[in-house]
């Protein structure tokens, strides 16, 4: 049994490292030591009597002591926040830490503002962005290691109870080299076209869970078959294969608007394919009134540039911003 006196702090390093995989990384996303985080790991596996983590892997795992405490230091920081966010109407605001999850594209196109915005308006509120790819995305909320995450609506979550607030549509590009003979074709470029040729695209290869990402399934609901020879979900990478001549890319707007796309070209492509994002969260866990107050804000922040409503959502056309409180499965 841990003694009464141990620091929280401790957990913090602790986590730390459990959601990034190394201790280095946890020391950046807390902005301590790399010698302190292990200082703080081990303080816990003295109190303990095991390791918390197997670190012959990379990245480091937990061991199921580890595995144990990770679920109880969650709880017991909750818990400190939810205690804390109770005494925001004596205190005259919303406090607290929140986790937000974000994909690349997303946390380049629209979370800086976002947290620009935040500053001013909700100074006592931490936000602590974590970027993972969708899928990762998903079970880091499935862990408890994040509050809210943004998050492409396809493929759909496997959790039933990951529910969502739709934020934006966005068109799928094509990503050639200037030099590329689909150069010839006037816009918008046929997908038939397209699929003639190697397509480096969204996801991981080869993994079964890619062929429901959106530039995967405008093909198939062509009739078109394609054979992608790689696939990323970092925007530079997918840019800087495509001008090297591994391919031809097709991605989401705001990817390439992220990316540095000099010596490429980035092309509306036929049918216009949608990519939809929303805010997610799990509605098996209460938020608190600082995660709550963050949803707010994301439901309300303008959308990025390029991006357009999805079907059948409220906007506010001053502010050109998502409204209201609806919230919506994942219908497809």
């Amino acid at each position: 049994m841990l003694d009464t006196d141990i620091r929280l702090e401790w957990f913090v390093s602790f986590l730390a490292v459990v959601e990034t995989g190394s201790f280095v990384a946890a020391a950046e996303s807390t902005r301590r030591s790399q010698p302190r985080v292990s200082q703080h790991v081990a303080a816990l596996e003295r109190e303990i009597g095991q390791p918390l983590f197997d670190r012959k892997k990379r990245p480091v795992r937990l061991t199921e002591a580890g595995s144990a405490l990770a679920v109880q230091a969650r709880n017991v920081l909750r818990a400190l926040e939810e205690a804390e966010s109770a005494m925001a109407p004596w205190r005259g605001g919303t406090r607290g830490i929140v986790t937000l999850g974000s994909y690349p594209s997303a946390s380049a196109a629209f979370v800086p503002a976002l947290l620009q915005s935040l500053a001013v308006s909700d100074p006592d509120i931490k936000v602590v962005l974590t970027e993972h790819a969708t899928l990762e995305l998903d079970d880091a909320l499935a862990s408890g290691g994040i509050d809210l995450y943004l998050r492409p609506m396809t493929p759909k979550p496997a959790s039933p109870s990951v529910v969502s607030r739709p934020l934006w549509a966005e068109p799928l590009v094509l990503v050639h080299a200037q030099d590329h003979p689909l150069a010839e074709l006037p816009d918008p470029v046929p997908l038939a076209a397209v699929a003639e040729h190697p397509i480096v695209t969204i996801g991981r290869l080869n993994a079964p869970e890619t062929a429901e990402f959106e530039s995967y399934q405008v093909f198939q609901e062509h009739g078109l078959v394609i054979d992608p020879v790689q696939a990323t979900n970092q925007p530079q990478t997918l840019v800087s294969l495509v001008a090297h001549g591994v391919g031809v890319g097709v991605t989401n707007w705001l990817a390439a608007w992220s990316a540095d796309t000099s010596g490429v070209l980035v092309r509306p492509l036929e049918s216009s394919p949608q990519r939809r994002v929303a805010v997610c969260w799990d509605s098996t866990r209460a938020l608190t009134p600082a995660a709550r107050r963050i949803l707010q804000a994301v439901s309300e922040a303008p959308r990025p540039a390029g991006t357009m409503p999805v079907r059948g959502q409220k906007t506010r056309r001053a502010e050109d911003t998502v409204a209201g409180p609806e919230q919506y499965s994942y219908s497809g």
